[in-house]
């Protein structure tokens, strides 16, 4: 049997994708993890700052999300992890994780503590921890866009934290792009406070530029 089956980020995927598919059409159950900050400040629910992270809303943005997950996770778990924390790895990756779907919640949590009316839902929080933790090792690895066209990671990141924040002061639609915001600053900071070497390295190739120059 294939080890590599049994990786944390293909677990957390399974899970994610199970509870997920059984809560989609349940809106009774599904309540109960939402993250909803007027229920969690009145009844002490803080679970839901972490639950909130097993669900979505539809096929696709489960399928984005896991797919995100799936493609960046798996490279910060067997490679760039392992090759710096060592034995401490597969905690650090809990931790960048799980701690990005929680940190990514609490701009949130502040903003809407007294709006009945604001739920959140799904882990684009930890997903852009992950994806940003990525960048701090490689600035310059391409990403392919529709697995087609390469864009350096540092650019991507650049423009999605212009396009997230851009987006949540016009709060023109129902996404969380502070959580994008906060999930993805969660990932970089987290993943050079325990390696600081890191930073600087990080800083040192992005300078540097792409190879090709």
């Amino acid at each position: 049997m294939n080890p590599d089956v049994f990786t944390l980020t293909n677990i957390i995927v399974a899970i994610t994708c199970l509870i997920s598919f059984a809560l989609m059409n349940n809106s009774a159950a599904k309540s109960k993890l939402l993250f909803h900050p007027v229920t969690i400040q009145k009844h002490g629910q803080w679970y839901r700052f972490l639950s909130s992270g097993f669900i979505h809303a539809d096929v696709l943005h489960l399928g984005v999300n896991m797919f995100v997950l799936w493609s960046f996770g798996s490279a910060i778990e067997k490679y760039y992890y392992p090759a710096v924390f060592g034995d401490a790895a597969a905690t650090n990756f809990l931790i960048l994780y799980f701690g990005g779907i929680i940190v990514a919640s609490i701009p949130s949590f502040l903003r809407h503590k007294s709006d009945p009316s604001y739920a959140a839902l799904g882990a684009s929080g930890g997903v852009s921890a992950v994806v940003f933790a990525v960048i701090v090792f490689d600035p310059w690895q391409n990403l392919y866009l529709y697995g087609i066209i390469a864009i350096p990671q540092i650019l991507a990141g650049v423009a999605y934290v212009a396009y997230s924040w851009y987006k949540d002061k016009a709060a023109s639609d129902n996404i969380g792009h502070m959580a994008h915001l906060t999930g993805a600053a969660w990932g970089f900071a987290f993943t050079c406070a325990m390696n600081f070497d890191l930073f600087t390295r990080f800083i040192t190739k992005t300078l540097a530029g792409p190879s090709w120059l």
